[in-house]
């Protein structure tokens, strides 16, 4: 009798990095964590090609390995990962994606494949749309990104080859980390096109006029959400990308991505611990992003009319910028998601356009509009890269510190959490004097907070300031 062997994805821990190799970097990476004093460590080495042999003569399916967490993301049965987990140079086995029915991830296909656009018929709005954070008058000085490597990564990138709004010398290289099997510009999905246009896009007056946030950026695509389920193995992808970026020597990272309810349940995140900056793996990756020279620009999500309400990971990530989504008139989308993080940090830091946001979809570069942080995200990483390109000699952290110093909340940021500290002025980010001293982060700049709870809602107490968890119960 033959009996079907079921296979599930696992992430395996290994103990340490036993062979001595150089660390995982090009020369551009080097170079520039040689401008900013940026040391290499053990994260920067390679994981063991021994392990990993050793696992592959075993049946071990390896799908990708991260330098970071020192571990593979791997397929295999469950009486395998038994004998793994056994293994001496092995510390853990988890389980990142199971054969549970996908119930999340239909309706994230549903909304990569347009749920919320539709045709502009309104001309250009892309000169509103850039206004609305004063950078058309840093274009007009010269600065659009040129210099700058940023990285793209969200779901697909259909057609994005061969779109007339992207000069195709631009994009560097493209990396799939999932395990779909789509080809890369093929996949039915148009939303990390659509994310792009708004980075790099140019279409003359006789489409309707278009412009991106940073139409000279160079960039590199990267595809790490996978369409048919939703697991935390897509957060390990996630970590990948964030690495191979680091090895590459990108300087901004966009990823239109969050991670919250997943297709099994035992997985979901506690959104009033978890949201920590320092639980998922895909937050830790990207709090260690930034701090090796990148800045991190992450959608705050799109549950501020749901049940779920708050952010998602990795946007609770220390030292990045979690970006919400405001309309032409200022105000914050009913969609995207309120902060805190769990332990009391504001989020999102700032906002860009979200509501009505003005995008290239792939099928004929038809400009239309569409809702989610997903777009403002791209924007202000592409207004990022336009500032960046304005102060070459600024680190990622003084290029984060300016963009949030300059939003207009930031005297007074919402203390409700729904737009942080505001919507940044490119121009006032670039002119204002530097400010002395360690640049603004996340962690460390008030007094560590208290939770309490006070009538069914959890409430975070920093300093004479209160935050409600939104939409929290104590358990």
């Amino acid at each position: 009798m033959n009996f079907l062997l079921i296979l599930f994805v696992y992430f395996v821990s290994f103990l340490d990095k036993p062979e001595k190799t150089a660390p995982q970097l090009s020369p551009r990476a080097i170079e520039q964590r040689q401008k900013w004093n940026i040391p290499t460590d053990q994260m920067d080495y390679p994981v063991s090609p021994m392990y990993m042999d050793s696992l592959r003569r075993m049946g071990v399916k390896i799908y990708h390995k991260s330098r970071w967490f020192n571990g593979v993301t791997c397929e295999m049965n469950e009486t395998l990962a038994k004998k793994v987990g056994g293994l001496s140079f092995v510390t853990s086995v988890e389980m990142t994606r199971d054969d549970s029915p996908a119930i999340y991830g239909v309706q994230k296909r549903r909304m990569a494949n347009g749920e919320w656009l539709t045709a502009n018929s309104s001309g250009n709005w892309t000169d509103e749309q850039l206004a609305l954070y004063n950078l058309p008058k840093l274009h007009e000085a010269g600065f659009e990104g040129q210099g700058i490597l940023l990285a793209v990564c969200d779901g697909a990138f259909y057609n994005a080859n061969t779109m007339k709004c992207f000069r195709q010398s631009q994009e560097l290289g493209h990396f799939d980390f999932t395990d779909d099997g789509d080809s890369f510009y093929g996949s039915s999905g148009t939303h990390g096109s659509e994310c792009l246009s708004l980075i790099s896009g140019i279409l003359s007056d006789e489409y309707g006029g278009y412009y991106g946030a940073a139409t000279r950026s160079n960039y590199y695509l990267m595809r790490s959400e996978e369409m048919p389920k939703e697991s935390p193995k897509e957060m390990d992808n996630l970590v990948v990308a964030l690495e191979t970026a680091d090895s590459l020597g990108v300087n901004i990272f966009s990823a239109s991505l969050g991670y919250a309810k997943f297709d099994n349940d035992e997985w979901t995140l506690d959104k009033e611990n978890d949201l920590d900056g320092k639980t998922t793996r895909c937050s830790q990756a990207a709090t260690i992003a930034a701090r090796k020279g990148m800045l991190v620009c992450i959608a705050a999500g799109n549950e501020g009319n749901k049940d779920w309400r708050t952010i998602s990971a990795p946007a609770d990530a220390d030292s990045i910028l979690a970006v919400g989504a405001v309309g032409i008139d200022s105000v914050a989308g009913v969609f995207s998601s309120f902060g805190p993080s769990s332990d009391g940090r504001i989020k999102p830091e700032v906002c860009a356009i979200g509501v009505q946001a003005t995008v290239v979809q792939p099928v004929g570069d038809m400009i239309i509009t569409g809702n989610g942080t997903s777009f403002a995200t791209p924007l202000l990483a592409g207004m990022a890269a336009s500032l960046w390109s304005a102060l070459p000699d600024e680190n990622a952290m003084q290029i984060r510190e300016r963009i949030i110093r300059s939003a207009h909340r930031y005297e007074h940021p919402d203390r409700q959490n729904h737009i942080g500290y505001g919507i940044p002025d490119a121009w006032k980010a670039y002119t204002m004097k530097r400010t002395e001293g360690l640049p603004l982060t996340d962690d460390g700049v008030e007094e560590k907070p208290q939770k309490i709870l006070r009538d069914g809602q959890i409430i975070i107490l920093r300093g004479e300031s209160e935050y409600t968890v939104m939409g929290t119960k104590k358990r």
